[in-house]
Order: structure tokens, then sequence, then C-alpha cells
């Protein structure tokens, strides 16, 4: 059972009981990302998820590492387009020190000027690294080439230039327009009791802002084709379809479509392209949801010279999708996959705090296992094939890394 609380300056509390574990895991989610960035500070919310762990008022940079390793517990971050998550997971025992820290670190952050610079060093190697690894860039690349200018299409990460030009007042200021009130929610999952809600609302429940969330802009699909030469050995390969957005009405049958095409190791994808033909070690599909739209991407990496092939047999299994629908046997497997899948996830109480989190901070509502299953089983052929219909019904947009010409 969750229970929910929405304290009085707008901060929403979920907390899941789970008696039969020893652990408790916070999380502290934001509804803020690269996607309210502009192209001047773009990387800035990355940027201030970074310099959350590099000291407060109180305690250095060291002493919040040293908190969570000397009562053995995780602390850990991450940012994406539309929201960044601060967590930690500790046992039982040790929740109240826990809160207290990642209070400490959301409130009282130094953004001291040495240690950002120390900071920007950091996070540029984590952009070279990233640069190295061309089977993760071209997917920032098909979020461009989907979403053009639209900061949807911005990479999380940021840019040299832009991670150089940030100063303190710029992270203050970020954080005094965003991270407001009713943009944070408060996700526990773990052995811990209902009174926990008051502890939590004693430090989140009381700062204000006089700051209004502004609203966002909904993007355009657009047939974009981006492509770019790197050392490398292999091509890589992503095509986005329109998909949808979180909370979508037919996002089932869209799960559902998108493991027949290629989210597992029975699917077409997987079968015709690496099975079969042997042109691709790695090659998949996944869905990507946003708040107001959604992407549907294809995956695969081969050598130059097999590319055409690849994109050829890609565009027959895509077609075959679009003409056959799927088989009864093909729908009957999706669905247990999917709910093996979703009950499995929920045995640790990270991903029950992950779960809560996000559906609070995106949809304001929360399902169910059950509900959750009878949704699963209530796909058809029919709203599969109406998914079909929605998803490739228009020209996809492409990105592709391949090697540096002779």
């Amino acid at each position: 059972m969750i229970q929910k609380h929405i304290s009085k300056n707008g901060v929403r509390i979920v907390l899941e009981n789970i008696p039969a574990v020893r652990s408790v895991t916070i999380g502290i989610w934001v509804l803020t990302g690269s996607r309210n960035e502009t192209e001047v500070n773009n990387g800035i919310s990355h940027f201030i998820e970074h310099m959350f762990f590099k000291g407060t008022k109180n305690r250095t940079a060291a002493d919040i590492a040293e908190a969570f390793d000397s009562i053995g517990g995780q602390v850990n971050a991450f940012t994406s387009k539309e929201y960044t998550c601060f967590y930690a997971k500790v046992l039982d025992t040790h929740k109240d020190h826990a809160l207290e820290i990642l209070a400490d670190m959301f409130f009282n952050s130094a953004f001291d000027e040495e240690e950002m610079e120390r900071e920007k060093k950091v996070v540029l190697e984590e952009i070279k690294m990233y640069e190295d690894t061309p089977d993760d860039i071209v997917h920032d690349l098909l979020a461009r080439a989907a979403y053009g200018n639209h900061p949807l299409g911005y990479p999380i990460l940021g840019t040299e230039e832009h991670l150089k030009s940030f100063t303190p007042n710029q992270l203050r200021d970020y954080i005094h327009t965003h991270y407001l009130p009713e943009n944070v929610v408060i996700s526990v999952a773990g052995n811990v009791e209902d009174d926990f809600i008051d502890r939590i609302d004693r430090y989140f429940g009381t700062y204000g802002s006089t700051i209004q969330r502004s609203a966002i802009k909904e993007p355009s699909f657009l047939a974009n084709q981006i492509e770019r030469h790197k050392e490398t050995e292999q091509a890589h390969l992503c095509i986005g379809y329109n998909g949808l957005p979180i909370g979508a009405e037919d996002v089932y049958s869209l799960i559902i479509l998108n493991n027949v095409l290629g989210g597992s190791m029975s699917s077409r994808l997987f079968q015709e392209v690496r099975e079969k033909r042997g042109l691709a070690y790695s090659v998949f599909s996944y869905h990507s949801s946003f708040q107001d739209n959604g992407l549907l991407t294809i995956y695969a990496g081969t050598g130059n010279e097999q590319l055409p092939l690849l994109k050829e047999t890609i565009e027959n299994t895509v077609t075959g999708l679009i003409k056959e629908g799927i088989t009864d046997k093909e729908l009957k497997n999706s669905k247990e996959q999917l709910k093996g899948s979703i009950m499995l996830s929920l045995e640790s109480t990270n991903s029950r705090m992950s779960r809560n989190g996000k559906n609070e901070l995106l949809l304001r509502k929360h399902k169910s296992l059950d509900e959750t299953i009878q949704e699963i089983d209530n796909v058809t052929h029919r709203s599969i094939n109406q998914i079909i219909e929605h998803t490739f019904n228009q020209e996809p947009c492409t990105a592709q890394i391949a090697p540096l010409k002779n």
C-alpha cells in the first residue's frame, strides 16, 4: 500500500512500507532535466547533480562520502531529459541519518568555486568518455534528428563550451527557478513506518518559492537524418519513429509491439538481423516516453560494408510488421514477458522507490500491480494494429555514426 502526503508547500511524499526487507531507499525526484534548459545553459541540470555531492555548509565532499560509507549505505544520482533524482539505500536502522544527509545536500550545497572547477574537469572527462562510445552518442544524435532545436534534442551532459561557462550564481539561479516545491517528490520504499512521512515533511515541507512553474513546449516529430564520421571499427545506426507519451492509454500496446519488434532475444529484429544473417552483435529496439510525446528507437551496429544490407533487413522487418501485424503466439508471449519483467523488478526497494517516484512526479497517480496486469491482458490485436498505424504512418528519423572515410 502506497501512502501519499502533500506538504503545505506542495512537495509530494510517497511511501511504501515493505516489512519483509531490512533496507530503505530514499529518493528525491525533481521535475527538471535537459528539457528545461536553453542552448546557453545546456548541461546545467547534470552539473548541479554532480555539485550536490561536492560539499555543503555543514559537510565537505569527503564528509558526505564517509557519512554513507560509515553506515554501509549506497548513494547516487542521475539526470534524464525530464527529471533529476538523488537517492540513498541504507539499512532501516540508518534511514533518519540518510534523510538528514540528503536534505543537507539538497538545501545547503555550497557550490564552492574551487570545487566547481575540479568537478568541471570530472564532467569533461565524462563527456570525452561518452564521445569514445559511438553506440551511446548515436542515440543523442537521434534525439537531435527527431526533435531538432527543441530542448528534447539537447544532450543531457551538455558541451565542453557550456560546462566551462557555469558559475556558482548560475547554478543557484537555476535551482531557484526549477527546484520548486511543486516540482519535488520524495519517494521512500522499504522497511519503514508511515510516521517517517512526518520526518520528511519537517525537512522538505517548509521551504517556499514565488516562482511559477514554466510551461513546457511540445515538440514536433521530425524526419531528419544525421550522419557523423569517427574513428571507429563499426557503423552505428539508429532509426526513430513517433511514439506515445508517458501515461498514454495505449502505452502497453506499444510496449508489447516493441517487444515483438526488437525488445527481446526472440524478437523479429534479433532473430532476423543477428541469428539468421549474422549482421550485428547488438541489435534491439526500445520506447522512450516523455510528458507529451515518445520515441520508438531501433539500434544496430555492424561493419561499414554491411550497413546497406543491415538497413534493408531492418526496413523489411518493419514492413512485415506493418503488413502482417503480430501473431497470436507473439502477443501471448510478449504479455507474459512484460508481466514477468514488471513483477521481478519490484523485488528491490530501489525499483519500488523509482517506480513510485516517477509515477508521482509525472502522472500523479499509482496503479496497483493487479491493475497493471489487467491493462497488459487487455491488449488485443486491434489495439496493436492501431499502434502500428500511429507509429509507422510517417517517415522515420535516422542517426548514423560511420568509420572515417579514406
